[in-house]
């Protein structure tokens, strides 16, 4: 991912589920260069920053909705996180890197709708 472009080829992999734009945790941890579980790891530390309308799991048919267009998808142990938008910028709070603060500061210039 080129570090300039945060957001770089972001639309395919939002996708609608519940009636809300959101992203999943393993496409947030490639754009904040960690690894999933510390992502996840973060989140539940940090977990009173998530409110309920900010992040959800997955179910097994929404999983297989999303993974669609990607044939060589891992099998997951674990069904995965999903998050809006406001999940989407309060990752970049938790998560301890220069990455984040990039990603944090093309949120705030990015904030004209891209994940509402």
């Amino acid at each position: 991912m080129d570090k300039s472009e945060p957001f770089k080829n972001v639309e395919n992999r939002i996708f609608r589920i519940r009636g809300k734009r959101v992203m999943l945790d393993r496409d947030l941890a490639e754009f904040y260069e960690v690894k999933t579980y510390q992502l996840r790891q973060r989140v539940k530390k940090n977990i009173t920053r998530f409110p309920k309308d900010s992040m959800f799991r997955l179910t097994r048919q929404e999983l297989l909705r999303c993974q669609a267009g990607r044939p060589n998808e891992s099998v997951r142990r674990s069904l995965p996180y999903a998050f809006t938008g406001q999940g989407f910028a309060m990752l970049s709070t938790v998560l301890n890197s220069k990455r984040a603060i990039l990603v944090n500061i093309q949120i705030i210039r990015e904030s004209t709708g891209l994940l509402r």
